[in-house]
């Protein structure tokens, strides 16, 4: 019989091991291909997932054309209204903000996140070298029982006159995700992993176990290293699991629906029923269900995936 295989799971490219400071990703790279003005991500909340049957419209496949099994990820997206548009200027360590045009009628939900908003104007723009908008969720309008919004900042792609002008037509307004993504593109999954709390060295990192004669402990590293010369972070030891920031590459966005076409009768395990509009994404997503998704353009396209959505046969939810 061939030996089993098991690599180390943790892996040291994050580190340290800690958890999230919040609940939704902080973003630090945007990317955008076209030059007119629109927004570079939207945001939306987890439903579950369930698996579709398409038709396979991949070229290189050996199934092409085929019906094809696929599991895929349910998120919902509500609208996204934009709070204000944040103006920011060059130096020598980079671009900080100036100040924020705020719109005039904010939610009053957003009072819990926002409290000092200056009376700034437009008029007041003078010299900028960029300009993003700062939007907000609208969980009110799902039923995962939640009212405080998330406030994040989002990139607008174009140059800096384009952009002030979409920002200035969007202030205070209602972005859809048909505004910012389409079917068949490949986006990025910002999100925070599951919480599993305090793990042992054995499921946080998966060393193997020690020998049933071993003395005192079994699930331990053999050896933590020298007594001097402080801790050897290399060793894998037990400590908080999950809820990580992390960002998923290359997921294939299947499918833009409504509401009305997807809720089965007794609505979706751990989540309810979606009142929005709704999108399908390939394979996994980190985090739990009614946890914030946000979805930006991808990084770095795989060639492989096809352009196009693919023709959906069946659909495993009502």
């Amino acid at each position: 019989m061939p030996s089993t295989r098991s690599p180390r799971k943790g892996s040291l490219q994050y580190w340290p091991r800690k958890r999230a400071r919040r609940s939704y990703a902080r973003i630090r790279t945007w990317f955008s291909k076209t030059t007119d003005p629109k927004p570079l991500g939207f945001a939306g909340y987890k439903v579950g997932m369930t698996h579709l049957m398409i038709k396979d419209n991949n070229e290189r496949s050996l199934t092409k054309g085929q019906n094809i099994n696929f599991p895929i990820t349910i998120i919902e997206c509500p609208p996204i209204k934009v709070a204000s548009l944040r103006f920011y200027k060059n130096s020598v360590s980079g671009l900080h903000a100036v100040f924020d045009v705020f719109a005039e009628n904010l939610d009053k939900e957003l009072e819990r996140k926002i409290l000092n908003k200056k009376g700034n104007k437009i008029t007041d723009v003078k010299d900028y070298d960029d300009v993003r908008l700062v939007v907000y969720t609208q969980p009110k309008l799902t039923g995962i029982g939640k009212k405080k919004p998330e406030v994040f900042e989002v990139h607008l792609s174009g140059e800096k006159e384009a952009k002030l002008e979409y920002a200035k037509s969007v202030l205070g307004k209602e972005i859809k995700i048909n505004d910012v993504l389409e079917e068949g593109q490949q986006v990025d999954i910002h999100s925070v992993t599951r919480g599993k709390g305090l793990q042992g060295p054995v499921r946080r990192f998966g060393i193997g176990l020690k020998s049933h004669k071993s003395e005192k402990h079994r699930r331990t590293p053999g050896n933590l290293g020298a007594w001097t010369g402080g801790k050897m972070w290399t060793v894998a030891q037990s400590g908080k699991t999950g809820y990580y920031q992390r960002r998923d590459y290359n997921k294939w966005l299947i499918k833009i629906g409504e509401d009305k076409e997807i809720n089965p009768k007794s609505g979706f395990p751990h989540y309810g029923v979606i009142k929005n509009q709704y999108i399908f994404v390939k394979g996994s997503v980190g985090g739990s269900q009614k946890r914030i998704i946000i979805m930006t353009n991808a990084l770095r396209e795989n060639k492989k995936i096809p352009k196009a959505a693919p023709e959906i046969v069946y659909t495993n939810i009502n």
